[in-house]
């Protein structure tokens, strides 16, 4: 399920844990969302 969360230090951890576990991210840029993902 998304999830948008706040920019905290927690929730840096919780997106790595996120991205080692698999998942991908979506994240703000200046001009458009990027994506990421542990490839």
């Amino acid at each position: 399920m998304a999830q948008i969360l706040p920019l905290t230090p927690a929730n840096i951890r919780r997106t790595a844990l996120a991205l080692r576990a698999g998942e991908l991210v979506a994240f703000p840029t200046e001009t458009v969302y990027g994506l990421g993902a542990d490839a």
